[in-house]
């Protein structure tokens, strides 16, 4: 692994750190390849329980791809092909993630930068945060997978207006239509996106994973099957489920164990 992406475990949250902080984070067709493969391994650790995705310092999540890298990695539809499969292939790694991910935004997230916010469950940024995807003017158009979150979260009409108009616009704004779940001073972003991860990670790992997992699925209109309404009730055979409600009569908390 490179220093493109960072990795901090502390007990059951991780925090991963898109590194680049000297070009705002913009990402790199190597860099899009480790998220991916780094969101992918985590998702498969049993002992994770929450991941924090956020940009090194604090002026940018990401400003998107980097454009100096268009000359030799996407200058033709070929290796823009090539390049497309790498993004992909990072974004389905958020979308199946099991575990929660939180996008804690700092500053600038835009294009790429935004997609990526977009992937992630719940997503807390400071007031003086911006937004929005500004790719028509690089003649540049988004892609199905990448589009997909964004119109998932706010409506085919409002992610077309983001593209059509191509606006950046402020966190207020972005609250309103639907992109980020939270907006708190720019001082205390680090600090809600940690007591957000330790809520999550206080939670049955397994019933975080479950809901994840049935949330995704509420998005397909096809109608739940018997074995998919069955696994609803699978919770009451956990471990977990007698700590929780012996706990809940013992008046103390939980120490859940992920069985």
């Amino acid at each position: 692994m490179s220093d493109l992406i960072l990795v901090e475990r502390d007990g059951h949250i991780v925090t991963v750190t898109l590194n680049r902080p000297h070009k705002l984070n913009a990402f790199t067709k190597p860099m899009w390849r480790e998220l991916g493969e780094t969101i992918s391994t985590l998702s498969a650790d049993d002992e994770v329980r929450c991941i924090i995705v956020r940009g090194a310092g604090e002026k940018a999540f990401s400003p998107g791809n980097d454009i100096s890298e268009f000359e030799t990695e996407r200058s033709n539809k070929a290796q823009a092909v090539e390049y497309g499969h790498i993004m992909h292939a990072t974004a389905a790694a958020f979308t199946n993630c099991r575990h929660p991910i939180v996008a804690q935004i700092h500053g600038i997230c835009v294009g790429g930068g935004l997609e990526i916010a977009s992937l992630c469950d719940i997503r807390i940024c400071g007031e003086s945060s911006r937004f929005g995807a500004p790719i028509k003017n690089l003649g540049l158009v988004m892609a199905y997978p990448e589009m997909a979150p964004l119109a998932r979260l706010a409506g085919p009409d409002v992610a077309l207006e983001i593209l059509l108009e191509g606006r950046i616009f402020d966190a207020a704004e972005a609250f309103t239509k639907r992109l980020v779940t939270r907006v708190v001073p720019d001082d205390q972003v680090a600090t809600e996106a940690r007591a957000t991860a330790t809520r999550i990670a206080e939670g049955a790992p397994l019933v975080a994973r479950w809901h994840k997992k049935f949330a995704r699925r509420l998005a397909d209109a096809t109608p739940i099957s018997p074995a998919e309404y069955d696994e609803c009730f699978d919770c009451f055979d956990t471990e977990d489920f007698r700590i929780g409600y012996a706990a809940f009569l013992a008046k103390q908390k939980p120490g859940f164990i992920g069985k």
